[in-house]
């Protein structure tokens, strides 16, 4: 999953696509950290910072949510919210 994240032709920032293509990439730390968002809770999500070997400046940081988890189903809430369309201004 990781991979189609990283290399998928949604992909934004074309440096991480590039990194991963060329097996440029290292796995520089893990973790779990707890969120607050004012609306849907707590967060807890996993950490996974990966760094090109060619430009150790760097970074991309993936935050994941277990599947099934509160926290997961929260990020959903809140990806839904991103893919709505904005209201129109009064006028």
């Amino acid at each position: 999953m990781l991979r189609r994240q990283v290399a998928g032709p949604g992909t934004r920032a074309p440096g991480p696509a590039t990194w991963w293509a060329a097996h440029h990439v290292a796995l520089r730390g893990v973790g779990t950290k707890v969120l607050h968002h004012p609306v849907v809770g707590d967060l807890t999500l996993d950490g996974d910072t990966l760094a090109s070997t060619a430009d150790t400046d760097r970074q991309l940081v993936v935050w994941s949510a277990e599947p099934g988890s509160p926290s997961h189903h929260a990020l959903r809430i809140l990806a839904s919210w991103a893919d709505a369309p904005a209201d129109s201004p009064a006028g």
